[in-house]
Formats: C-alpha cells, structure tokens, sequence
C-alpha cells in the first residue's frame, strides 16, 4: 500500500470523502489542495465502462484545449522537398527525413508531438517500438499523417496551441493535461469541458451500459477530487 508523505494527507483531508463536487468546485479545490512548489500539471482521469479487450470498445481521439496545456511544444515534422520548406515556414521545430530518423535510432527525443507526410512513412514505420509507446507515432486517425503539404499550417497550429490526444490504457482508463495550476479557474474549466466533450463524442458504438463511471482532477502531486460525471457532461454539452 502507497504511504503518503504530511503534506499529501493534509492536502486530503480538505476533500470531502464521497463526495461528487461540481466542476466549478472541483477545479477550485484541486488548486486549494496542491501543494507542490511548481507549476504541477492539472489532469483529468475519466473511467470508462468499456471493455478495453474489445477493439470496437477502445477510445482514441483528440481535443483542442481552448487555454492550452501551458507547455511549449516542440514539433517534429517528417517531411522532405517543399513540404518540409512549408512545415517550417509554418513553426514547425524541426523538418526533415532520414536524418531524424537515424537520429531518433540513436536515442534523440527533443520533442513533444510529430506529424509525418504520406510518402515518409514507409521510412516512419520503423520507428514504431521507439514513438509507439511514448505516444509520438504520427497516426492518420490523430490526423497526423498528411498527404498535401497544404494542410500542415492547420496541423502544426493546433499541435502548438493545445490539441491533445489521448487513448484509454489498459484498464479502460483514460489521462489527459488540462492546464497548470496557475491557470484561472475559468481557463481550466473550459479546457475540462473541451476534453468532457470529446470524450462523449468518442463514444464507442461497442460500448454498453455507462459510459464514463468517474471522473477526476488532480494535479500532479496532489490527491485526486471526484466530480458530478452528469453534471461535467451537461455542462460541457452547453458550452459546446
């Protein structure tokens, strides 16, 4: 069992066991609560009711956080010729082909998000067991493999300005950023409602019963709050 230091079970006692808070409320306390001396990130932990060993039950989508999530991201864009002028005229960090890939083999992992042209992933595909499991493979249901140098201004904009993407792991699970604690209550509120609904927009067909069981905030040292999971949804249906 994980023991938790004071200042974790201080910060716990000012939750109320049981209790489901509204989302305005949860957000305030998740911020009354931490008590890192850094920027800790704010997280949201939805609990789905899918059975993640069905294919058709899975949830992988993305958000774009009106606040975004307050980190600078670095974007890496594989690409060659005039797609790779295009992509860092547009902001892209870093542009190029083979060299990033030989580069990444010998461990280099200087940025936060790729996005791969049609024609790189013949040479891409390889690198799967690096970026696969650190989430980084470029993916055409993320939108993130491209086939017109036209569209990668749009991509490397919403990748630069808060779009997330997210999957549940095994245990049907899903864990996304939705801010910094610094953040104004209302930036993390409407950053919470972006990812509520598309959370319910992903909504797998397979899926039976109730969907989302719980949903919690947390930052990244602090105890997590539970919130109204009806609530969250309703509100985020009105927002949006």
């Amino acid at each position: 069992m994980v023991r938790h230091g004071k200042k974790f079970q201080d910060a716990e006692k000012k939750i109320e066991a049981g209790r489901l808070y509204s989302p305005d409320e949860g957000l305030a306390l998740v911020k009354e609560v931490a008590y890192a001396t850094f920027d800790e990130t704010v997280e949201a932990h939805f609990r789905l009711g899918i059975d993640p060993r069905q294919a058709d039950q899975n949830v992988r989508t993305t958000a774009i956080l009106p606040h975004g999530t307050g980190k600078v991201v670095r974007v890496l864009v594989f690409a060659s010729g005039e797609a790779e002028r295009v992509a860092l005229e547009a902001g892209a960090d870093y542009a190029g082909s083979e060299e990033y890939v030989t580069r990444i083999q010998d461990g280099w992992l200087e940025f936060d998000a790729t996005i791969a042209m049609a024609d790189q992933m013949g040479r891409v595909g390889g690198l799967g067991r690096i970026l696969g499991r650190r989430g980084l493979m470029p993916n055409p249901r993320s939108g993130t493999v491209i086939r017109s140098a036209d569209d990668l201004p749009g991509v490397i904009r919403e990748l630069k300005g808060g779009r997330i993407e997210f999957r549940n792991d095994r245990t049907g699970i899903l864990h996304m950023p939705i801010g910094r604690k610094s953040f104004t209550d209302e930036q993390l509120r409407d950053n919470l409602y972006a990812v509520v609904d598309a959370v319910n927009r992903a909504k797998p067909s397979g899926s039976k019963g109730i969907y989302c069981r719980t949903l919690t905030v947390a930052t990244t040292m602090s105890p997590g709050v539970a919130l109204d999971v009806n609530a969250a949804f309703a509100n985020a249906t009105n927002a949006n």
